[in-house]
């Protein structure tokens, strides 16, 4: 007979193993779906023809100097609406299939989870970006200059900021259902954000994209380092990206508990 003590116990699962299996199944749907992913890329170039074929015929010269700068910017909204709709987008899907209680009772809640799917879908957009960006250079004829680590720090980190607004958006759907018009309206927004006026308007460093989009032109246009950047610039940076990630948890973690005691968290 087989001693009860000698049988090995099933371990408790960690985040490690939870991050695994986020991510092993964010790879399977990229390589079992690739026409969907192969049509956002489409989709983004056509945008993109559309802007600089368009704006060349209106603006001529003036859209050529500045050229670069809308290039940059264009890449930052790919991987913002794509941070954004990571978290938001599937909430909501969660929400609509009836799937959300599942999350709830898992070991590690459902704002853990639905933190590390938004991570990975992140990993895959900036992949889906980068091959984008890469058309966008040779569409233009324009180049840049890329440095890995210094543009995946400060991209990363500017994107962060908006995560944390897909967040707080999880946490509205959750408590009023179909508002999917008014998310995807805020997607937009994050064009002004990009471009805000940084220099001119100091304060709008603190708003979600801004001072990233400007340090990240001046990486990517310029070849400024991470480590030529002033330390104020860095740590505005990861300040903005943390508090508003912190601020956007927050808002989530409120809403679903409130849904909870409303008795809405599975109606839809």
């Amino acid at each position: 007979m087989t001693d009860p003590e000698s049988i090995e116990q099933p371990r408790p699962a960690t985040y490690y193993h939870l991050a695994r299996a986020v991510l092993y199944r964010e790879f399977l749907i990229f390589v079992r779906y690739p026409a969907n992913a192969i049509g956002g890329i489409v989709v983004s170039l056509f945008f993109f023809g559309v802007l600089f074929y368009g704006g060349r015929q209106l603006a001529g010269q003036a859209l050529t100097e500045s050229l670069e700068g809308i290039i940059v910017g264009y890449f930052l909204w790919t991987l913002s609406v794509g941070a954004y709709s990571s978290v938001s987008n599937d909430i909501g899907s969660e929400v609509q299939w009836g799937t959300l209680e599942r999350h709830i009772t898992t070991p590690f809640g459902f704002a853990p989870v639905a933190l590390l799917k938004g991570v990975a879908k992140i990993v895959r957009t900036f992949l889906t970006s980068l091959i984008v960006l890469v058309a966008m250079l040779l569409m233009t004829g324009t180049t840049l200059r890329i440095e890995p680590v210094t543009t995946i720090s400060v991209a990363g980190l500017a994107i962060t900021s908006v995560l944390g607004l897909g967040f707080a958006a999880g946490g509205v759907t959750v408590l009023y259902k179909r508002i999917g018009n008014w998310l995807n309206l805020l997607q937009f927004g994050f064009i002004v954000l990009i471009s805000a006026p940084v220099f001119d308007a100091p304060w709008t460093r603190l708003l979600p994209l801004a001072h990233g989009s400007a340090l990240l032109q001046r990486a990517m246009v310029d070849g400024t380092r991470i480590w030529q950047f002033s330390p104020f610039d860095l740590a505005l940076l990861v300040g903005v990206a943390v508090g508003y990630l912190a601020a956007g948890y927050l808002v989530f973690h409120y809403a679903t508990r409130r849904a909870r005691r409303l008795g809405v968290l599975g109606d839809y």
